[in-house]
């Protein structure tokens, strides 16, 4: 029997995709425009880029809150919401299944809601992407502990049919050098293939150290992608 193969063209709109699938219960909005939970995540999408779409986005904004938008195609701001940052990131999605890293080195550990405020820390001290409070519910998250502290973690952020995203990778200072982000990523991904999804990430197109390590573990370019923070420009609630 042939197997039916993922819908590649789900990762336009990664952050949509993920909305209206596996994170449903992590987020607000109707059919035309959704976003995370408050301490869960700041993406936020719209179904399309029609009129109606991205009023409904807009709709989701308070005043004075910002929302990240994330897809491959041109990103249209609504009337009443305005761009204060625009930048470019890349999309990486493995090439083929990942195998485990190997045992050797520092024990890599499930990380928990226990670990939440650890972890909140450790990603507004790197800023590997928005990290809230909750955001550890978005998937499955490991991480590294050296003298009793978490030294870097590694996890899962947007998942829908087919896909699952590497993400929240970061690296405490002090540890930096070792390869921890390498173990982690690579560990991420393998059980992303082990359950049958394919592993994909997204990087900042200027950071291309990032990007030459995951290229060396088996990630490949797909496209370019925009990124935007978006934030009420009118006083309307």
């Amino acid at each position: 029997m042939k197997m039916n193969m993922p819908d590649e063209s789900l990762l336009d709109r990664p952050a949509w995709a993920s909305l209206n699938t596996a994170h449903l219960p992590l987020s607000e909005g109707t059919p035309l425009a959704r976003r995370y939970l408050r301490q869960v995540n700041r993406f936020a999408s719209a179904r399309d880029d029609g009129q109606a779409a991205l009023s409904a986005l807009a709709a989701l904004v308070a005043p004075g809150e910002q929302v990240y938008v994330l897809q491959v195609p041109e990103i249209a701001v609504p009337p009443t919401l305005s761009a204060v940052k625009r930048g470019l990131c890349v999309q990486l999605v493995a090439s083929a299944p990942l195998s485990p890293p190997s045992a050797a080195g520092e024990a890599i550990v499930a990380l928990s809601a226990h670990d939440a405020p650890e972890m909140l820390a450790l990603a507004t001290l790197t800023e590997p992407g928005p990290f809230l409070s909750q955001t550890h519910r978005m998937g499955d998250f490991v991480g590294i502990r050296i003298d009793g502290r978490l030294a870097a973690m590694a996890g899962e952020r947007f998942r829908f049919p087919g896909y699952t995203e590497v993400s929240g990778v970061c690296t405490h200072p002090d540890f930096r050098g070792r390869g921890l982000a390498r173990r982690l990523s690579q560990h991420v991904a393998a059980n992303i293939a082990k359950r049958g999804d394919t592993a994909f990430l997204h990087a900042w197109k200027h950071n291309t150290g990032a990007i030459a390590l995951y290229e060396d573990l088996g990630f490949a370019w797909r496209c370019d992608v925009q990124v935007a923070v978006l934030e009420r420009s009118d006083t309307q609630v």
